[in-house]
Order: C-alpha cells, then sequence, then structure tokens
C-alpha cells in the first residue's frame, strides 16, 4: 500500500477488517515496526478523533509523530502554480510538502472541503497538490470529498456487531444541522458500504442528494420512515446540499432521530461519526442507549489507521 485516500486503495475490504480486527486483540504485537520512522500529521482543520487515535495508532506501531497546525503554525499556503507571491501568502504548497517529505516517512493531511468553490472541492485541489509535491505516502485524515479512516472504524464496527448469519440492511440518514457541513463522511461512508454485500439505503430530504459518483446504487429513500423500516444498522449525519453546493436547504418534516423512529427498525444499532449536535441531529435518549456504537466507532478510528499504517510501513519495506 502506497497512500491512503478512499476504499479504492483496499484491494480487499474483507481482509483488511478482519487484519484489523486481529490488530485491536493485540495491538502491541508489532510495537517494534515503526522503529526510527517519523509520521507527520498535518491539519489545516480542527481535529480530535483523528489526531488522538492516528497519534495512539503510531504509537502501538513505535511510530514516533509530529504535528503540525497549519493553518495555526505555520506559514500561510499557497496553491496556485506560477503565482506572484506578492500578497498574503508565505509559502507554496509544493515548498511545504517537499520539505515535510524529508521530516517523515509517511505523511497524514487533514484539509475539509471549503464549501465555497465547488470545482476545487470535488477536484481534491488541496490533497491533490500535495500528494502532488510530496516524496513520502500520503494518507488522508479527511479531505474535501471522503474521509477513509472513518469509514474504515464504521466497517470494523459493523463488522463486530453483525448478527450471525444475517446480511444487514444498513441505513444512512441525513439529519438537521445549524450551519453547512460537508460530504465527506457520508460520501465515504456510501462508498465503503458499496464495497460490501450489505443491503444499503441513504434517506434524505429531496435537495440533499449525494454527489452519484459516491452514492452509485444504493437505495436512495426521501421518506425517512419507509427507509427506517426494518434497519439493523442505523447511521446518523448531516450533509449540505450538494447540488446548490454548501446550501442548507429548508426542511419542513422533522428528521431528527428520536426512539419512536427507531421503532420499526430491527433493534437497530446507532452510529455516528462524532462530534453530534445532541437534539438537534439526534436525540439523547438514542445517543445514550444500549444499542448506540458511537463510542466503539471512536474507539475503532486506532485500529483502522493502525493496520493502514502497518500496511504501508511493510509494503514500502518490501519494494
Amino acid at each position: 500500500m502506497k497512500r491512503f485516500f478512499s476504499v479504492d486503495d483496499v484491494s480487499n475490504l474483507d481482509e483488511l477488517v478482519n487484519d484489523a480486527i486481529l490488530t485491536k486483540k493485540k495491538p502491541l504485537n508489532k510495537s517494534e515496526l515503526g522503529k526510527g520512522k517519523t509520521l507527520g500529521l498535518v491539519f489545516l482543520n480542527s481535529s480530535l478523533r483523528t489526531r488522538l487515535s492516528t497519534i495512539k495508532a503510531a504509537q502501538n506501531l513505535g511510530i514516533k509523530t509530529l504535528t503540525l497546525n497549519a493553518k495555526q503554525e505555520a506559514w500561510l499556503w499557497e496553491f496556485e502554480d506560477g503565482s506572484i507571491m506578492n500578497t498574503n501568502t508565505v509559502e507554496h504548497i509544493k515548498d511545504a510538502a517537499n520539505v515535510l517529505s524529508q521530516y517523515c516517512d509517511v505523511i497524514g493531511l487533514r484539509c475539509f472541503a471549503g464549501l465555497e468553490n465547488k470545482e476545487d472541492d470535488v477536484s481534491e485541489k488541496i490533497y491533490s497538490l500535495f500528494e502532488k509535491y510530496a516524496t513520502v505516502p500520503l494518507i488522508s485524515l479527511e479531505s474535501a470529498t471522503l474521509h477513509p479512516f472513518q469509514s474504515l472504524a464504521d466497517c470494523i464496527t459493523i463488522k463486530e456487531n453483525l448478527s450471525a448469519n444475517k446480511k444487514p440492511k444498513i441505513v444512512l440518514t441525513w439529519a438537521p444541522h445549524i450551519k453547512s457541513i460537508p460530504h465527506a463522511v457520508a460520501n465515504s461512508f456510501a462508498q465503503w458500504m458499496n464495497r460490501t454485500d450489505y443491503d444499503f439505503v441513504i434517506t434524505h430530504p429531496e435537495g440533499y442528494e449525494l454527489d452519484a459518483k459516491f452514492t452509485q446504487n444504493a437505495i436512495i429513500e426521501y421518506d425517512q420512515k419507509k427507509a427506517l423500516q426494518d434497519a439493523d444498522f442505523v447511521y446518523i449525519k448531516n450533509w449540505s446540499s450538494f447540488k446548490n453546493y454548501g446550501k442548507i436547504i429548508s426542511v419542513k418534516e422533522d428528521w431528527m432521530l428520536t426512539n419512536k423512529k427507531l421503532e420499526k427498525t430491527n433493534n437497530a444499532k446507532i452510529m455516528h461519526c462524532l462530534p453530534v449536535r445532541r437534539n438537534i441531529e439526534v436525540s439523547d435518549e438514542v445517543l445514550d442507549c444500549k444499542n448506540s456504537l458511537i463510542y466503539e466507532q471512536a474507539n475503532n478510528r486506532t485500529f483502522a489507521a493502525q493496520i493502514i499504517l502497518e500496511k504501508i510501513i511493510e509494503s514500502n519495506e518490501k519494494s
């Protein structure tokens, strides 16, 4: 494995999930693998779970970490090639990526969608430029369109909670929010679910359709009540409009998830990537119920990161 940006960088998803579960049982089994290696973590956006779980994963493998909060602690980056840098940008991304590659054996980059320029976000402008100029393997800590570590952790969590001999119904439901939220988690979850044999349904109000490039053959249902019928897992997440890019479209119906709405499910397990706006996206009673997996998901972020770092280090030592 030379990079980790999406499920397309995974050769066998079932095998990867099983390996991560084995790693979880013995997290220090390869504590010498990363001896002498350095992982650079570059954040252009805030982070709690991604930052700390990736650092812990690196520590479990014996990897040292360097963390850079690029927007607060580094020179302001320029992203346009050939630009005359006579305004407020101080360092070009090609220089930053090259220099960071001198200090690190692997780099993780977190760069959210700006939700202003659709073309830049969809083309993954910032991530793609950084990857172009970096000379070491690059892993995504969430980009403009995808969040692969979260999705891998979600796959691990679902696998650990599957009922025996039953093909599960997984429902991704849109939820309300007070501000515009990027599409990365929802896009990524759809992309990874489409690689499984699970029954996968996405439900949202009209106008909140995700990029079809990621939803592909998933069933789209505009009636939340109908979508939740017989669900085994319900994943709650907000996102802004993709068609009216980055906008919040008025919705008349009540889409916040409550216990009442879950009555028609198959005693569904509850999932959310966190952070969550309690009692706006989903009620306290749902988040704190015995079927809630939100903290298991957060815990599995460590082992999602650890298995990817392990694969990257091992593959690069062989090459």
